[in-house]
């Protein structure tokens, strides 16, 4: 009911981030606009104490309720919805909710009953789903007992929106704490992987350096012994010593450019956590077959990703992002195509970066191809590389 909206325009729908900060003035308005449709409920309770005749203590209390209590509902709910309070806040705002609606209801007449809406939004949206079930019909029943008091046929008209409205927002509560987790999950993926490469090699550093530096330092000490009484035998020993860190600095490189390579998995991952934590909607297909693409391809490809990720999140000012992988037939076999389109403006250059143009030299050692630039509603890069290239694409920052 209330922490959820979206605005259509000419180019699409564009969605008002659940419990999250608005990002710019739009996002501002939208939310606030948002905020003041479900307070209409509070026009009764207004209008109650300005022409309903209380004395002056009780139109300066009501006031006071009706502020505290406002203030209440919307810190636990807008607040609460994306970054939880801990339980026992929770609790206690819930409890001044529940509090102040029947004793102002009560004492003020049947124009507050509408705060009964509101405690049962508050319910649903923030307690456990078992403790929810229980208190909103106990919400719709206090309600309708204090109606009893003022007038029944008013309180037996909200009793079904009271109780109806609650049941809807434990959906969206739940569906805001299970983006929550998945958000995190997602985060615990990028790391995880990030850390299998980072164990990936210190095993080939340990594997490849392990044997040659015991060799070295054994041949270091066979040549000290044998440099004051054989000096030819110890000039062997430093050639050969030579020999085998000139191969060992070898297999280190090959080893840190294939840690340098990008894995395309990996690379989604970082994809979805970077755009999310950007509040940017994502919209990331699962990792396409590479069964018969090979790793330069795949690099490529990787490093495309990373690029057009990097520009949307630094320039383009977007809040939706769409990462699409396509199989194409051409006359030179099959292509691997990446396309990446957000919604936003853009840089404010004039010309292409040099991200962009370190791309294009990468992709073209591949022998693919770049394509980017404005389209209708936002940005798009077009990413194509031959499944079967065999050229250096990693080896490069």
């Amino acid at each position: 009911m209330s922490m959820m909206t979206e605005d259509r325009t000419e180019g699409g729908t564009k969605f008002v981030r659940l419990g999250w900060p608005p990002r710019n003035r739009r996002e501002v308005l939208v939310k606030v606009l948002w905020i003041g449709v479900w307070l209409v409920f509070l026009s009764s309770p207004v209008e109650d104490l300005v022409n309903g005749g209380h004395t002056t203590g009780a139109t300066v209390a009501g006031s006071l309720g009706l502020a505290a209590f406002v203030g209440a509902y919307l810190t636990l709910v807008f607040r609460n919805i994306g970054r939880p309070f801990a339980p026992r806040v929770v609790l206690t705002l819930g409890a001044i909710l529940g509090v102040l609606a029947p004793v102002l209801a009560y004492t003020l007449g049947s124009a507050w009953l509408g705060l009964f809406v509101y405690l049962s939004v508050a319910c649903g949206a923030t307690l456990p789903v078992r403790a929810a079930y229980w208190a909103i019909p106990a919400s719709g029943a206090v309600m309708y007992l204090v109606g009893l008091h003022s007038d029944e046929k008013e309180a037996r008209g909200l009793l079904l929106l009271v109780v109806l409205i609650g049941f809807a927002m434990t959906g969206v509560g739940q569906l805001v704490r299970t983006t929550v987790e998945l958000r995190k999950a997602r985060a615990t993926v990028a790391q995880l992987a990030a850390n299998e490469e980072r164990l990936r090699l210190a095993r080939d550093l340990h594997d490849l350096l392990g044997h040659s530096l015991s060799l070295i330092t054994l041949k270091s000490e066979l040549a000290g012994r044998m440099l004051p009484g054989h000096p030819d035998k110890a000039a062997q020993q430093v050639a050969d010593i030579e020999q085998v860190s000139r191969q060992a600095l070898v297999d280190v490189r090959e080893a840190v450019t294939g840690y340098r390579r990008p894995r395309l998995a990996v690379e989604l991952a970082g994809t979805q956590v970077a755009l999310t934590a950007a509040g940017v909607v994502a919209d990331i297909p699962a990792e396409p077959d590479l069964d018969d693409v090979c790793e330069d391809a795949e690099s490529a490809i990787a490093w495309a990703l990373r690029e057009a990720v990097t520009n949307v999140v630094r320039h383009s000012g977007a809040d939706r992002c769409t990462v699409r992988f396509l199989r194409r037939q051409t006359l030179d076999g099959t292509v691997l195509e990446l396309s990446v389109e957000d919604n936003g403006t853009g840089g404010s250059g004039k010309g292409p970066g040099n991200g962009l143009t370190g791309l294009t030299e990468r992709l073209e050692k591949a022998g693919g191809s770049l394509e980017a630039g404005r389209v209708k509603h936002g940005f798009r890069l077009v990413a194509r590389v031959p499944t079967a290239t065999s050229a250096d694409v990693g080896s490069r920052a």
